[in-house]
């Protein structure tokens, strides 16, 4: 499959600041911020040196907004960016994206200070932003004819639904414990599954036929096929009911497969240009979390909260590390190149990953492994936010090429 990434029109000729111009530009912006102000609120409750006014408790309101704000917002920068691509309409853009971003944000307030809003005023506000995001996703998609992506939308729908299981929880209505956040960690699982399973062969593929390769990574075929039924069945079966055996006995399976999957990429070779080779990595947690989230459900002996980071601050995050600034770079006509700077977040973010999940199994040292994990962290959204948010905010000389 050929990706081709074309560079936005300048926003000086559509007369809009250049940051509404795109979608990706307020939610990668949005993202960023986040991944970093919500973890230092967070950090400072478990301290104990503050207390949140939400009505969410502490742990269930840092998983509420690493997953349906950090998340979502970059989820919703990447879909509405591609959308234009898969449909050969023109972007969400100008008032409406401010809309869209300003809705974000209004989910991000009411969160925090839920405990003094009536409780139904919290959630329909911060459900709007997915809701709206969904009914433009689909609109866009359905109005281009494009029936192929439509299924794209259906992680949002799940994350709505999730969304909701967390409010309706915090707010003692009887809904199974912990369905919401589980639902809502599967969704982003589930969307990196597919889009990955396109991209990351698809940009591989391009660039080792640019350099003559012999080795190119196998086609989409059965083995996908396999790896995306058992990932998807066991992460669903394993949300509505955790502590279920034969859930355990999918994810590992699907584990292997996706495994399988991934050797197939040839990532191997793609080292030298760590913009693609973070790509593979991202992947490779995936799989690394689903195994772990495996055992842990079989009895194994290993903690439940090592296989979730692994998914979350491994696989997540390192893929929206890792797509932000190629998204970033091919829209704005820059080299679709890692600087050093871009290696260092790749580093960073992959640090904070693997120090979380030790975290888990070594109890003595826990609190540097956290402290360790947490620095990396907002170093490597930190670092995103200083090397691309002057490129999210201001406008580049427009040119068009093939992304790899």
């Amino acid at each position: 499959m050929t990706i081709t990434v074309t560079v936005e029109e300048p926003a000086r000729r559509l007369r809009m600041p250049a940051a509404l111009s795109y979608a990706f530009r307020p939610m990668f912006l949005a993202a960023g911020s986040w991944a970093i102000l919500s973890l230092v609120l967070w950090l400072s409750v478990f301290l104990g040196y503050m207390q949140l006014p939400t009505r969410f408790d502490p742990l269930a309101w840092h998983i509420h907004e690493m997953l349906f704000g950090f998340v979502m917002a970059a989820v919703a920068g990447f879909l509405l960016t591609a959308i234009p691509n898969w449909t050969n309409r023109l972007p969400v853009r100008g008032y409406p994206l401010a809309l869209l971003t300003g809705l974000w944000l209004l989910g991000r307030i009411v969160c925090l200070i839920s405990i003094g809003l009536p409780a139904w005023l919290a959630v329909v506000a911060d459900l709007s932003f997915p809701v709206v995001l969904l009914a433009v996703a689909a609109r866009e998609i359905i109005a281009g004819r494009n029936w192929r992506n439509l299924p794209m939308t259906a992680p949002i729908a799940v994350f709505i639904v999730a969304d909701l299981l967390m409010h309706l929880e915090s707010l003692g209505f009887a809904v199974p414990s912990g369905l919401g956040w589980r639902l809502g960690l599967a969704a982003p699982i589930l969307l990196i599954s597919v889009i990955g399973g396109r991209i990351i062969p698809s940009f591989t593929r391009n660039w080792l036929f640019k350099r003559h390769s012999a080795r190119l990574p196998a086609t989409h075929g059965a083995v996908d096929m396999a790896a995306l039924g058992f990932l998807h069945g066991g992460l669903i079966l394993w949300a509505a009911f955790p502590d279920l055996r034969f859930a355990g006995v999918l994810l590992i399976i699907a584990a292997a497969l996706n495994a399988w999957r991934l050797a197939r990429w040839a990532g191997g070779v793609t080292w030298a240009e760590p913009l693609l080779f973070i790509l593979h990595v991202g992947y490779a947690w995936v799989v690394i979390g689903v195994v772990l989230l495996g055992l842990s459900v079989l009895g194994a002996g290993v903690p439940v909260a090592s296989a979730i980071h692994a998914l979350t601050a491994g696989a997540i995050a390192t893929m929206i590390l890792a797509v932000m600034p190629r998204v970033t770079l091919g829209h704005t006509g820059r080299d679709l190149t890692a600087n050093r700077a871009t290696v260092a977040i790749f580093v960073l973010i992959n640090a904070a990953a693997i120090s979380r999940v030790c975290a888990s199994w070594h109890t003595d040292d826990m609190m540097i492994l956290l402290g360790l994990s947490a620095t990396c962290w907002i170093a490597a959204f930190g670092l995103f936010e200083i090397v691309y948010g002057p490129m999210l905010l201001m406008q580049q000389p427009a040119r068009s090429g093939p992304s790899r």
